[in-house]
């Protein structure tokens, strides 16, 4: 079984780096060609890409230009500590003893407009460029296209000798875009959460991703293998609704 959750915008790039554990992401001379075509732009064409206000833009435009490789634990930090957004709140990787962390570099990768796919200790440096960005360059225009089969590819290596292998996806639909299923030959389980207001349930952003992470951090610390033992999630106080689910869509609600 294998996880893939979308990055956040929220970033600490202060987080703690172990150079003994740290891995290097598999698509650096990708992320090296974005960042040849970021380079070119200037603040206000950033800004207007990207829709930030020029404070972000700026702040944006210095990391492109100070980026560069070597990747090392004294200029990047692991993808999975720096990433602080509420994705990221649920999952709590700072309290993530060794063993956590070692399960998770085998069943969780985060999908990421810049780095393409990523290990939870793989090194990455501060950056800013979603999924959904319009970015021209040479393989299209925009990052879908950028990334073609690549993202896919590298999910089916990651899935590769995992016995009745299973996509979790726990992901934003704008990240999942990037991914191909037709191309992984496994199934594919998107969970649902729901929050109940009235007679009706719905999906509450906020909450939804900071599900996600409390999922993948369950699915962590209990080592979980097989995909229908998700279905004994229960943190927050969701609950498996097998009325409301499909057979790739599983809904929790609360």
């Amino acid at each position: 079984m294998l996880v893939v959750l979308s990055p956040s915008k929220t970033l600490d790039p202060e987080a703690c780096a172990d150079a003994a554990t740290c891995t290097q992401p598999d698509y650096l001379k990708e992320s090296r060609q974005l960042i040849r075509c970021l380079r070119e732009l200037s603040p206000d064409d950033i800004a207007e890409l990207m829709r930030v206000s020029m404070k972000i833009a700026n702040l944006n435009f210095d990391r492109y230009h100070q980026w560069k490789t070597p990747f090392t634990s004294d200029n990047a930090r692991p993808a999975a500590l720096t990433f602080k957004g509420d994705v990221y709140t649920g999952l709590g990787a700072g309290d993530f003893t060794r063993q956590d962390l070692n399960f998770a570099q085998k069943h969780l990768r985060i999908l990421s407009g810049l780095y393409g796919l990523l290990r939870p200790l793989d090194l990455i440096q501060p950056y800013r460029l979603e999924m959904g960005t319009r970015l021209g360059t040479s393989r299209g225009d925009n990052l879908y296209q950028f990334w073609g089969n690549r993202i896919t590819e590298g999910l089916c290596e990651a899935l590769s000798g995992q016995k009745g292998s299973v996509l979790v996806n726990l992901a934003s639909q704008e990240y999942f875009k990037a991914v191909r299923p037709e191309g992984l030959d496994v199934p594919v389980v998107t969970p649902v959460f729901k929050e109940r207001k009235g007679r009706q349930y719905r999906v509450i952003g906020l909450f939804a991703k900071k599900a996600r992470g409390m999922m993948t951090r369950y699915i962590i610390k209990n080592r979980l293998t097989k995909v229908d033992a998700i279905t004994g999630f229960t943190d927050g106080g969701y609950r498996y609704s097998p009325e409301m689910s499909t057979e790739t869509e599983w809904v929790f609600a609360r």
